[in-house]
C-alpha cells in the first residue's frame, strides 16, 4: 500500500504571485552575491556592501513569503530561514579563507618562483 502526502492545492489565482516571488529569490540572491563579491574584490567601494545586505533581506523576505504562499509546513520554513542565515555568511567565509591561504602560502610561492628562474 502506498502512502501519499496530502497537501492543500495552490490557488490558481496566486500562481503568478508565487512564480514572481520565487523568481525574485534567485534574482536577489545573484545580486547579493555579486555586490558582496565585487566589494570584497575591490571593484566596488565597501560602501556598497549595505546594498548587498539589502538584497539579501529582500531575498529572505521573498523566500519566506513564497514558502507561506505554497503552504509549507513550519519545519520547512525554519530550515529555509536557517539556510538563508548561512547564505549571509558564506561569502565572508569564502573570502576569509582566500585571504588566510594567500598569507600562509605567500612565502612558498616566492620560493617556487625563485627556483623556476
Amino acid at each position: 500500500m502506498e502512502s501519499f502526502a496530502i497537501r492543500p492545492a495552490i490557488a490558481a489565482d496566486q500562481f503568478l504571485t508565487i512564480f514572481v516571488e520565487l523568481s525574485l529569490v534567485l534574482v536577489f540572491g545573484v545580486v547579493y552575491a555579486a555586490v558582496i563579491t565585487l566589494s570584497k574584490m575591490g571593484y566596488f567601494s565597501k560602501k556598497w556592501m549595505p546594498v548587498g545586505y539589502l538584497f539579501w533581506a529582500l531575498q529572505t523576505y521573498c523566500l519566506y513569503d513564497g514558502a507561506v504562499l505554497i503552504q509549507s509546513n513550519p519545519f520547512t520554513l525554519k530550515v529555509l530561514m536557517v539556510t538563508m542565515v548561512a547564505y549571509l555568511f558564506v561569502p565572508h567565509l569564502y573570502f576569509r579563507l582566500i585571504d588566510e591561504s594567500e598569507k600562509r602560502y605567500a612565502d612558498t610561492d616566492e620560493v617556487v618562483q625563485e627556483n623556476n628562474n
